[in-house]
């Protein structure tokens, strides 16, 4: 299974931040030709350079090289995947489309890259930022079989719900819950309904590592595969919290073990059955075993 517990998301036009990228623990590499690029046609063909200049320069060796193009309901989508999927060949795995609301977006991108040289083997990870796009979410899911992740935008997704909010992907003291809950696990039971992974996204506090942890404790306990990151400093804890710890990995094998033996038993208190078996398996390949 395609590991993407940490997505470092970079400006795509950076050489410096590119290089750096490619040292670090991090199981994938966004380079970003959309809010990290001014929305102007000319940087906008400049960072399109810029980026496969870059990402050319570099060996990534197994981390996962990604583009995020610009919203395919603007004008700069189609010349995003014209000059950098045939450019970067084999060297790109997927690309990101943001702001999607409709599964004609997604289509739009399928059939481009089939007609590229080198886009046959490029997958589609597609954001839902906003309420419209999470409306459709269901229907994203399942229009394409491309697709191999949902990714949350918790910044854009404020903006278009009116919430109060700065600071991207942050709670909010004022409200009695957890705010992200109802679109991340809506997303998540779409996802995993059509096989897919599902990613939590960033958390631009920089400065607040105990309100990060706790974001990743959340998008854990709710079954996503990982999140985004914006800084490398925020990448050990991101990789922690979306990797199996030694004790579950210890109780899942034990569980195991018990039913090895056959048919439902107790078990430390507890009643397993082939359900708690599915459980297990589940841990386990999270960590890339079974």
């Amino acid at each position: 299974m395609t590991r993407r517990r940490s997505v470092l998301v970079l400006p795509g036009n950076s050489a410096r931040m590119v290089a750096k990228a490619a040292t670090l623990t991090v199981d994938e590499v966004v380079l970003d030709l959309e809010d990290a690029v001014p929305p102007d046609p000319e940087l906008k063909a400049r960072a399109r350079g810029q980026l496969v200049e870059a990402a050319l320069a570099q060996d990534f060796g197994d981390r996962r090289l990604a583009v995020r193009i610009n919203p395919v309901s603007g004008g700069a989508a189609l010349e995003d995947l014209l000059q950098v999927v045939t450019a970067l060949g084999p060297r790109l795995h997927s690309v990101v489309v943001p702001k999607v609301v409709h599964p004609g977006e997604v289509a739009f991108v399928h059939h481009v890259l089939g007609s590229l040289a080198g886009g046959a083997e490029v997958g589609i990870q597609i954001q839902i930022e906003n309420a419209a796009g999470l409306a459709a979410v269901e229907q994203l899911a399942a229009s394409s079989d491309r697709l191999e992740a949902l990714i949350f935008g918790p910044g854009d997704f404020a903006a278009s719900m009116g919430i109060p909010q700065l600071s991207i992907g942050g709670a909010d003291p004022a409200y009695p819950g957890d705010l992200w809950h109802y679109p991340l696990f809506r997303i998540a039971v779409a996802a995993r309904a059509n096989s897919l992974q599902v990613l939590d996204g960033p958390y631009s506090a920089l400065d607040d590592p105990a309100g990060l942890e706790a974001a990743c404790r959340r998008g854990a306990a709710l079954g996503l595969d990982g999140k985004w990151v914006i800084h490398p400093a925020q990448l050990a804890a991101v990789n922690s919290a979306f990797t199996p710890s030694s004790g579950q990995l210890e109780g899942a094998r034990a569980l195991l073990a018990a039913l090895a033996e056959g048919g439902a038993r107790r078990m430390g208190g507890q009643m397993v059955d082939e359900a708690s078996r599915r459980l297990a398996l589940s841990i386990l390949s999270r960590a890339g075993e079974g």
